[in-house]
Formats: structure tokens, C-alpha cells, sequence
């Protein structure tokens, strides 16, 4: 009998479910957006409910729609955006606030007044002291929710990422857990000795009564039968935070392979083996996968606007209908003119970690056209792309000759070819647009005997399209001190604003 792995991607956006076969191709997949929500300039929020409501109406429908049979469904798996957080009350199941997303900011103050612990932070978690990750985010929410704390420490309330909030509500709140890459986010890890640092709860001040059970990602989370909806119960295993799932998915099993993952922001990762490697100049030192048998570390870059950038040009300036004319937009300019666009709508990330930064076009003439500005949105992508990895690579010593990607913008071969230009390496864009779900498919796999070894995930079918440079170094130079120089403006205006 064919046998099939039922796939969770929620991400930023929207939900996915994806069915995925045993020759680890993506069969089906069905898709359902979620609301926005900007409470305040900086703040960014989730509706967990809606969230949970839309994962049951995916499921159910590629289910009904594929004429999927029970029996043919091996178990159901999960990834998830990562850092974005979810309390709730226990007893009723009812979030106490909307879902803090990773992109939010409201926490800035926050890690302003828990600077003097940042080296330990860092040391513990291998992550910044930044609004980008949990931990501050579940301290507001018991902060400044009325009742909140209250209930938090007399253990009625319950914290989780995005998986463990889908878990709980999967298996009717039997089952409160996550995975080792998302609690390696939070900043509540030691990922040294992977449990949950009581010293760190300590400084953020979170009761350790809230967290959830710790699994590997191949490991059986729990069991559901979707509310009713299936006749026996489906085992939840392959649980991982999307971009770590890309990873995997990607097949960057061995020291130095490397992966960036194209969303709404974006993720520059490179799995450094079992030996953890001390985070530095803007990179954050990461938990890459942990299985039953193995756990590898990765070193991450993290830009906050990618697909954002191109959304926001669309949505927000209304430069283009669709996604064709944006295409052949950036197709016809074949030199911007020294036009770049800096998208620091969320602030800077990697190397420069400026919450307070915002966007900016530069460079600008009469001969200027909207065509310019949109393909300086794209370009924007590879530049930081570029930042990132020159951290990267000066910090694990390691070269980096074949970038993996896959994700949103990586769709357009214009963008992919500029980005081999100025990276100067070998690009390789996976066929299949969906790393994350294959990724956390595969650890289902694992987990239940679907395949037997990591190596019998290798020889699976894997196509790329390559992509090499075309440009010479004078020219690649050329664009990028225009780029430098466009984000050195950027941080001279951030430094008047803050005096």
C-alpha cells in the first residue's frame, strides 16, 4: 500500500498542508492565509485561534479533495515559524492574548533593561538578547496581561511556539511539547546541555511550570484523530522550526553545507557538526536538528526583509498587478543606476542588529522609474544575503562554495542569478519549492521506519537548477560599495534620530 506523511507548514503567512509521498516528493498541497495584525508601529500579531481553525480546514479539505484514505496516511508532521509566541489557560484552552509574532519589536525596552545579563545570554543560548526571540515576548505577555502572572505561577497557564500550541489543541491538551530546535529560540535553552536553564527563566522571570516537554524531532510528540474527524488516531512525529527544516530538507547533513531559506525574512544557515561553535559579530549559534541518534549544530544569519521587501512595494506602493509584470520588470532594467533600497521596516539584522533603522530608497535621479525602485527591492535580498554570509565566513572559518535555497523570491531566476553574481558560488535552487515541509516529512519518516537511515534520505530523488557568476570582480565590487554605502546612510539617520 502507498504510503503517505500528512505535512504542517505554518508559517508567517499562511498555513499549508502538504502530502508527501514515500519517495519524498511533494504530492498535494493546499493553502489558507491568516490575518495580519499591527497593533502599533513594531508590533506584529497572530490570531492562534484562527491559526489552529485554518490548520483543521487544510487538513480536512486535501484530505477530502485527494481522496486520501485513512490507512494510507503513515503520520502527521509539523513545522512551524519559529520564534512566534503562544500563552494559554490550560483549563479552557483559550490564548490570553494574540500570538506575538518573531517579527514584533515591542520588546525593545525589555532587553534594554536586562542588558547586564546579556553575555550570559549569549553563552547559554548561543542567541542576541533581542526582540527577535521568545523569551522576551512570553515576559510581556505575563507583564502586561491582566491576570497573566497571577495565573502563570499558579500553573494554569501554558506557553508554547507555534508547534506546541498545534500539538496541544491536536491531541485535546494531552500532549504539551516541542522540539529541540524550537526551544532553541526562545532564549530559555542552555543548548549546551539542552534543557531549559532555570538561571535564564530566573532573568526573564517566567515560571518553569509553563514550558513545555522537550522531544527530538523524529520522536513520536503525541497522537491525534484530528477532533473526530479520523476513525484512529494518526501518531504526530517530524516536528521542526521551519528554517531548521529547510535544512534538513535540503540534505545539508555534512559540516559546511549551507542553506538560505527565502520567506517573509530570511535564514542563512550552515550546519556546523556536533561541536557547538560560540556566536559572534551578529551570527547566532543554533540547535540545526536533533534526532534520536544524532544532534548537529548550525551557526544562522538572520535578515529580517525578504519576501516582506517585494510584498510591501506590491501591497503598500502598489508598484505592480502581479507577479509576471514584476518579473519583466526586472528583466528590463539591466543596470539600476545606483538605486538601492535598504528594508529595515523591522530594523537592521545581521551585522548590524539596529531595531531602531528604517527603511530607506537611495540614490534616486529624474531618470528614476518605478521599474528601478522594484528591482532594487530584489537586489536588496542578494545584498544582505552577501552581509551575512561575510560574517559567516569569517567566523567558522569555513568557505562557502554552494549556497542551497530555496523559499519565496527564489522562484525568479533574475534574483538567483544575481545572487550568484555577487556571492561569487555555486547556487543551487531545489526543484521543490517546500524544504521546510519535506524537511520535517522526512524526520516523520525517520520516526516511524518509513527510512531507515539518513543516508537512505540522500538517495532520494533531489533536482536543482545551478546558477554561477557572470559578473567580474570589479563589477561585483562596484554594486556592492553602493549597497554598503546606501546602509552606512541608513545608520547615520538612525544615529540622528537617537540623539
Amino acid at each position: 500500500m502507498k504510503k503517505y506523511i500528512l505535512t504542517i507548514d505554518q508559517s508567517t503567512s499562511s498555513t499549508k498542508a502538504l502530502i508527501v509521498d514515500d519517495a519524498g516528493t511533494v504530492k498535494y498541497k493546499i493553502s489558507k492565509s491568516h490575518k495580519q495584525i499591527y497593533p502599533h508601529r513594531g508590533w506584529v500579531e497572530h490570531n492562534p485561534t484562527e491559526i489552529y481553525e485554518n490548520v483543521k480546514c487544510v487538513i480536512n479539505e486535501i484530505i477530502k479533495v485527494n481522496q486520501i484514505k485513512e490507512e494510507e496516511i503513515a503520520c502527521l508532521s509539523i513545522t512551524n515559524q519559529r520564534e512566534t509566541v503562544v500563552v494559554w489557560d490550560k483549563h479552557t484552552g483559550q490564548p490570553v492574548y494574540n500570538a506575538i509574532v518573531w517579527q514584533c519589536r515591542r520588546t525593545d525596552s525589555i532587553c534594554n533593561e536586562l542588558k547586564e545579563y546579556e553575555e550570559m545570554i549569549i553563552e547559554k543560548t548561543g542567541l542576541r538578547l533581542d526582540p527577535y526571540f521568545s523569551g522576551t515576548k512570553i515576559k510581556w505577555i505575563l507583564d502586561n496581561v491582566k491576570g497573566a502572572r497571577g495565573k502563570a505561577e499558579k500553573g494554569d497557564l501554558l506557553f508554547g511556539t507555534i508547534d506546541s500550541w498545534l500539538i496541544w489543541n491536536l491531541t485535546n491538551g494531552k500532549f504539551h511539547v516541542t522540539d529541540y530546535t524550537n526551544a532553541s529560540r526562545t532564549l530559555l535553552l542552555n543548548i549546551k546541555t539542552l534543557k531549559w536553564d532555570q538561571e535564564l527563566l530566573q532573568v526573564f522571570n517566567i515560571p518553569y511550570s509553563i514550558l513545555p516537554k522537550i522531544h527530538p524531532s523524529d520522536e513520536i510528540f503525541g497522537e491525534t484523530n484530528l477532533q473526530g474527524n479520523l476513525k484512529k488516531s494518526l501518531k504526530v512525529c517530524g516536528v521542526i522550526g521551519d528554517s531548521q527544516g529547510a535544512l534538513f530538507g535540503q540534505r545539508c547533513f555534512e559540516v559546511g553545507s549551507a542553506k538560505s531559506t527565502f520567506g517573509t525574512g530570511n535564514s542563512i544557515m550552515v550546519n556546523v557538526g556536533h561541536d557547538y561553535i560560540e556566536s559572534k559579530n551578529g551570527l547566532v549559534s543554533t540547535i540545526a536538528y536533533v534526532t534520536k541518534n544524532h544532534i548537529n549544530y548550525g551557526i544562522e544569519g538572520i535578515i529580517n526583509s525578504s519576501g516582506d521587501t517585494i510584498n510591501w512595494i506590491h501591497k503598500e506602493l502598489g508598484l505592480f498587478e502581479n507577479f509576471d509584470e514584476f518579473n519583466k520588470a526586472v528583466d528590463e532594467v539591466k543596470n539600476n543606476e545606483g538605486v538601492y533600497l535598504v528594508p529595515a521596516f523591522l530594523g537592521l539584522g545581521i551585522p548590524h542588529w539596529k531595531g531602531s533603522a528604517r527603511a530607506s530608497i537611495v540614490g534616486i535621479s529624474r531618470n528614476t522609474n518605478k521599474k528601478h525602485i522594484m528591482r532594487a527591492a530584489l537586489e536588496s535580498i542578494a545584498y544582505q544575503v552577501k552581509d551575512a554570509i561575510d560574517v559567516i565566513e569569517n567566523e567558522t572559518k569555513i568557505k562557502i562554495n554552494n549556497l542551497n535555497i530555496d523559499g519565496g523570491v527564489t522562484t525568479n531566476k533574475i534574483y538567483n542569478q544575481f545572487l550568484a553574481n555577487i556571492l561569487d558560488c555555486n547556487i543551487e535552487k531545489n526543484i521543490n519549492e517546500e524544504l521546510s515541509s519535506l524537511g520535517a516529512a522526512m524526520l516523520g519518516g525517520l520516526g516511524i521506519g518509513m527510512w531507515h537511515s539518513m543516508d537512505n534520505i540522500k538517495s532520494r530523488c533531489n533536482k536543482v537548477e545551478s546558477y554561477k557568476n557572470e559578473i567580474q570582480v570589479e563589477e561585483r565590487e562596484k554594486l556592492y560599495k553602493g549597497w554598503k554605502n546606501a546602509v552606512k546612510s541608513v545608520l547615520y539617520l538612525t544615529e540622528l534620530e537617537n540623539d
